[in-house]
């Protein structure tokens, strides 16, 4: 069973660790590709624009708020005034618990904020109920 492609904005390597344990430890088979910081993630996804194949660009985004060179404000906000980039799914997925900022990323065009949770076993339930619904059951017949 092939995974689809996911895109993982964090800065933290443990955390970026954990992610990958948690998507294996799930039994998804999902592609992962990690970038480090926000300058990072535009300039990726602009190199999958041009391949002007839409069908390259992640399922959905894993956004941390605070990263080096561009925080995740900045990124989503780029993101959603970009014409084809707006259409990714992008879910906030930061340690900051706070509805002000929550609010404030909505506003931004998030469609989605997490607080990152705060064990293994909570993550392997917040990574399965992620990816459930963000794809759809047909797309796991690949």
């Amino acid at each position: 069973m092939e995974g689809i492609f996911i895109l993982i904005a964090e800065d933290d390597a443990d955390d970026r660790f954990l992610l990958q344990a948690a998507f294996e430890e799930n039994g998804f088979k999902d592609r992962l590709h990690f970038v480090d910081n926000g300058v990072e993630v535009l300039e990726y996804l602009q190199s999958l624009l041009t391949t002007q194949d839409e069908t390259k660009l992640p399922r959905f985004m894993l956004l941390d708020l605070n990263m080096p060179k561009k925080d995740g404000r900045e990124v989503l906000k780029e993101l959603k005034l970009h014409p084809e980039l707006k259409k990714i799914p992008v879910v906030i997925f930061s340690t900051t618990n706070n509805e002000q900022e929550m609010r404030r990323c909505y506003e931004l065009g998030a469609n989605s904020y997490i607080t990152k949770p705060n064990s293994f076993e909570n993550l392997l339930k917040t990574v399965a109920a992620l990816r459930s619904y963000w794809t759809h059951p047909t797309d796991m017949a690949v």
